[in-house]
């Protein structure tokens, strides 16, 4: 079975509740449904966020590289042939979440072919997923009324606190509070999308360091090496890698050099193949990983539901799944519910990426 074509559909949602942090802000979906065909008719999905403030992509990059650059080279391509479908897409410097969207269409249509759902092809491990949320920019006791309402609504207890504001008594004072009004017993990290320098990620550090925080994600610009290395060999907590690791070879940098201690793994920017890569690698070095959330919709979380739930490594940690919640809408057909603060893998074959047709029809903005 070969592929026939693949289609880059633009579409735009509302956020009910815009997302603000340290490199930019989310106010609605801009977002790329990649659709793969095959020359027998099955279809596969997959969700691609452009993030131009981090990876440089847009809706209309996404959709020229896909439609232009990709689909030519990948047509009558065998499906199973997924080395070969790779080295194809990598002859294409950047584009991470073109690439990694048109890979997880591709798994999403074998796992129709073989009937199979693809978390059980990819290993199998577990059926569902502890859920993280992330609190984005607001006064503190806000943040802690919101913490509170998704712990008693959805049973979550794990929380990203976005942080790299200045001054730096913001971002301390809201780790405190919600500490003291969740407890001890809730989990807590920070990610500062590299909005501090090492020197001030240092002293956040120090003024946190009785609040029993898991990790610091980004705390600086990884390009900002002999202060990070130095931020990372001194933290008291681990320090963690996400768009400083968009892909295998980055990751492997990261780690090696010392500018990190624990990876994100995104499947919007390295789809399926690439992040089994980067969890293999990460393993093997005794490295922990963790889910992260690439703002996605409900297609975008199924698929990481798919990839984290198939892996003892990747199911580990509390993984980044709830923020579609602040949309207005979304398009998966069969919607995610998170109970107890967990998310269960769609049931059925493929990657459980199946969009509403109507809501499709409503929301793409091509027609």
């Amino acid at each position: 079975m070969k592929i026939a074509a693949i289609e880059a559909i633009p579409y735009t949602i509302p956020y009910r509740h815009p997302l603000h942090f340290a490199s930019g802000s989310v106010h609605e979906a801009d977002h790329v449904l990649i659709r793969l065909r095959t020359d027998e008719g099955l279809v596969g999905t997959a969700d691609t966020p452009p993030r131009p403030y981090t990876y440089g992509e847009t809706q209309k990059s996404i959709i020229a590289v896909v439609e232009d650059i990709f689909a030519p080279q990948l047509i009558g391509v065998d499906i199973f042939d997924r080395e070969k479908v790779q080295a194809i897409l990598y002859r294409t410097v950047h584009n991470q979440t073109a690439k990694g969207a048109v890979d997880i269409a591709l798994w999403d249509v074998i796992g129709k072919v073989l009937g199979q759902p693809v978390t059980k092809l990819l290993g199998g491990y577990t059926d569902s997923l502890r859920v993280s949320h992330m609190l984005g920019f607001k006064p503190a006791p806000e943040l802690l009324a919101l913490a509170l309402e998704f712990r008693e609504k959805h049973g979550i207890n794990t929380f990203k606190l976005k942080t790299g504001r200045r001054p730096l008594h913001l971002d301390v004072e809201a780790a405190r509070v919600l500490r003291e009004g969740l407890g001890e017993e809730a989990e807590l990290y920070m990610d500062a999308n590299r909005g501090w320098s090492a020197v001030e990620a240092a002293e956040v550090l120090r003024r946190t360091a009785d609040l029993g925080l898991q990790f610091l994600e980004e705390p600086d610009d990884a390009r900002e090496v002999l202060g990070r290395r130095r931020l990372a060999a001194n933290s008291p907590i681990p320090i963690a890698a996400d768009e400083s690791a968009a892909n295998l070879g980055e990751a492997a940098r990261e780690i090696l050099t010392g500018g990190a201690n624990l990876l994100a793994v995104k499947t919007a920017r390295s789809g399926f193949t690439e992040a089994a890569k980067i969890v293999g690698m990460a393993e093997g070095m005794g490295i922990d990983v963790y889910i992260g959330n690439q703002i996605d919709t409900q297609v975008g979380t199924a698929a990481s539901v798919t990839f984290g739930a198939a892996f003892a490594h990747t199911a580990k940690r509390a993984a980044e799944l709830s923020n579609y919640l602040d949309m207005a809408d979304d398009l998966l057909a069969e919607p995610l519910v998170i109970t107890g603060g967990r998310i269960r893998v769609p049931e059925g074959s493929g990657a459980g990426t199946a969009v509403d047709e109507e809501k499709l029809s409503h929301y793409r903005t091509d027609r």
